[in-house]
């Protein structure tokens, strides 16, 4: 009888939580070209207010790399109607909270306040796209922010180039724009005049290159109302039209070495250039991941680092991106192990993926780990308002909120076997040897 009625209770938490996971949203257009997604949940007196833009580091001039990073900072600068320096102060004595960021393909910028303060995020957002003041004295000042964020993240900071791509990418891509990293080049943000600035913003910040959000305790016929208000008088931007070169597959091993002045010990990766982000392989390959480094019990971790002591330390991700994905296995040797016997404990995990399925139990936990993730990433409103903007923006599939764990529910372990043996051979691979610059 115990047993019955613990299996009752465990079948009622699991369908109760599949209930609660269910995110309700509506989406339209304004007739300026502007998607917005509203997501009502009353259950606590917040509501964030997002926007993303679609544009990345990718889209920039070859010669004017950084644009996209930079304007993640100087969008904050001020407006017509906002005073320089004055955006932070109005979101913090509010009682908000905001932040920004981007990546190679998309910027977000998004403000969290008490619900009481909706029509503050919404006037705010549309000030941003409607009336930014780009001018020298804000683009100067800017350009020091952003350098010295290189300087801290990137030249000064222990393996800044691995983790920021600059070591990485221009070895990986000869063609496509994924060839340099979202920081860009310091250089061309000297060399950029005014006017290249604001035809930039003219081009990209504009209500047809971007998605609104509002999640949380919101009436949504109010909201509506609201967001015609504040949006629905800024103009439509001019069509943007994408074609980028595409990259010939990598058939033989590309072998280099960089050097890091900030850095003692050595690290080895291995990099593969992979599908787009829609692609399934692509949800297979972040699966692959997990199942190899995610954790003190996945399969690298405990060989290389628990097991051999060869590892310092080693992880692997798959660094999904709109028109190509990065797969990246880093690893750092423990005392004077070499990096030769890393890439030999590596390939050896990788060629067993390739040839034989994984057991059933790593299976079963590989989809556990997965579905916790994914019930996570939807526990605040801040990550709903994120999640639905992204799923709208570069998978085009908005309720992905709701369906993408069955993505990862429908991979087989033969998916995972013939995945790794597509994409993860040492031919199709960038092998980068990391080295401290005492070792030039």
């Amino acid at each position: 009888m115990k047993r019955t009625i613990l299996a009752v209770t465990s079948l009622f938490f699991t369908v109760t939580n599949s209930i609660a996971q269910e995110v309700a949203f509506e989406e339209y257009d304004l007739e300026n070209g502007l998607h917005v997604i509203l997501h009502q949940d009353n259950s606590a007196p917040v509501v964030t207010t997002s926007v993303m833009y679609h544009v990345g580091s990718k889209d920039e001039n070859p010669q004017r790399t950084g644009f996209a990073h930079f304007f993640e900072h100087l969008l904050f600068e001020g407006t017509k109607n906002i005073e320089r320096g004055e955006w932070f102060n109005i979101v913090s004595s509010n009682g908000g909270s905001n932040n920004a960021n981007t990546t190679t393909d998309r910027t977000y910028y998004y403000e969290t306040f008490p619900s009481n303060n909706l029509k503050l995020g919404l006037w705010m957002e549309s000030e941003r796209m409607l009336h930014p003041v780009i001018n020298q004295i804000g683009v100067d000042t800017q350009n020091e922010v952003v350098k010295e964020e290189k300087r801290q993240r990137v030249d000064n900071s222990p393996y800044g180039g691995l983790i920021y791509g600059t070591a990485v990418q221009p070895h990986l891509f000869k063609n496509h724009p994924y060839r340099w990293s979202v920081i860009g080049s310091m250089e061309h943000l000297d060399a950029a005049s005014l006017d290249e600035f604001i035809a930039f913003n003219n081009k990209y910040y504009v209500p047809n290159n971007a998605v609104l959000v509002v999640a949380g305790d919101i009436d949504i016929d109010e909201t509506k109302q609201l967001i015609k208000d504040y949006f629905g008088a800024v103009p439509k931007g001019e069509p943007i039209i994408r074609n980028f070169p595409k990259e010939q597959p990598i058939t033989q091993e590309i072998k280099v070495t960089e050097y890091d002045s900030n850095i003692q010990i050595p690290a080895l990766a291995l990099c593969y250039r992979t599908p787009a982000m829609t692609e399934k392989d692509a949800y297979v390959l972040n699966m692959i991941s997990t199942y190899l480094s995610d954790g003190k019990s996945s399969k690298l971790y405990k060989k290389m680092v628990d097991e051999n002591k060869s590892a310092l330390q080693v992880f692997a991700f798959n660094r999904a991106q709109e028109d190509y994905s990065m797969y990246n296995i880093f690893a750092l040797p423990l005392g004077d192990k070499p990096l030769s016997l890393l890439e030999t404990e590596i390939d050896e995990e990788i060629t067993k993926l390739q040839t034989e399925l994984i057991s059933q139990k790593d299976y079963q936990k590989l989809q556990n780990k997965l579905e916790n993730d994914f019930v996570n990433s939807n526990s605040s409103i801040q990550g709903i308002a994120n999640s639905l903007a992204r799923n709208y923006m570069l998978y085009d599939d908005t309720n992905l909120i709701n369906t993408e764990i069955e993505i990862y529910r429908s991979v087989t372990r033969e998916d995972i076997r013939n995945v790794a043996k597509k994409y993860l051979n040492k031919n199709q691979r960038l092998k980068l040897e990391y080295l401290p610059e005492s070792a030039k």
